[in-house]
């Protein structure tokens, strides 16, 4: 039997932790278990309780405090080297997720983006789940919804989800988190530009209107990207307002098409069976 989870990734400040918490209270509501997992060694503080902990491993606390004078690191590099170190010794991962069946993780991961986009860390992982453990493996993409409000900053973060999308080769949904701390006016104006976002020419007229230096200067290199982005059809945004009824509920059931989470399940009706007499 199949194993499930999602590799919640995203930058930092993107929501990801906020995403799994009230991704498990939602799950809880509807009688459905999941686990949570945290792989950020310099996670401080987070509201749910996980059930596997990295920490427990490696923290960056560790690495940055280590006496021994031939490792010495900064921040990023010293979060690199946690990294590295899980995948050195994947067995402690396999012994804290068990030989579970149809079980449900979501892995809560770190925020430095280079773990995602050309190093072969979280792929490596990635990899493990599915050939050792057995797991269908979904990407969950989050990025703040105030980095998706222009021209030039939809198409950063559309090839930032596309470069981790090649790197990670697993499926793939990309979310614009923090949606419900933008007011009506604002929610209405990001549903406008996201049905303009779907047309490529929209994005250069868009891009073509701002007349700095900059944006003239690379003009065809910034058409060239925006044609990769559109003729592939790859990249598409799905905004999750936690103030809407039904919306993390409608971004799980993509998720878990995505991995076909469910299929594999008994169906469960509502009709007696004959030994109630029926």
């Amino acid at each position: 039997m199949s194993r499930y989870c999602q590799i919640v990734i995203g930058p930092a400040g993107s929501g990801k932790s906020t995403y799994c918490r009230n991704l498990a209270r939602h799950c809880e509501d509807i009688n459905r278990r999941v686990h949570l997992v945290n792989l950020d060694p310099a996670a401080e503080y987070f509201d749910y309780e996980p059930e596997v902990d990295v920490r427990e491993l490696i923290s960056l606390e560790d690495v940055l405090d280590d006496e021994d004078d031939s490792i010495k690191f900064g921040p990023n590099g010293g979060l690199v080297f946690c990294m590295e170190f899980l995948i050195e010794n994947l067995e402690w991962l396999d012994e804290q997720l068990g030989e579970g069946e149809d079980d449900y993780w979501v892995f809560d991961c770190p925020g430095q983006i280079e773990l995602f986009t050309h190093l072969d860390t979280m792929r490596t992982m990635v990899h493990h789940l599915q050939t050792h453990l057995n797991f269908r493996c979904c990407a969950v993409c989050l990025f703040d919804v105030q980095c998706i409000t222009d021209a030039g900053k939809f198409i950063g973060g559309s090839l930032a989800s596309l470069s981790s999308m090649a790197k990670l080769e697993i499926p793939f949904v990309n979310v614009l988190s923090k949606v419900d701390l933008l007011d009506e006016s604002q929610k209405e104006f990001l549903a406008t530009y996201m049905s303009a976002m779907e047309c490529n020419q929209d994005l250069i007229e868009q891009l073509s209107s701002e007349k700095s230096s900059f944006s003239v200067k690379y003009h065809k290199l910034t058409t060239a990207l925006v044609g990769l982005l559109d003729s592939y059809g790859l990249v598409a945004f799905h905004p999750l307002d936690m103030g809407e009824e039904g919306s993390l509920g409608e971004l799980l059931l993509l998720i878990d098409a995505q991995i076909q989470y469910g299929e594999d399940l008994d169906v469960k009706d509502n009709y007696p069976s004959d030994d109630d007499g029926g």
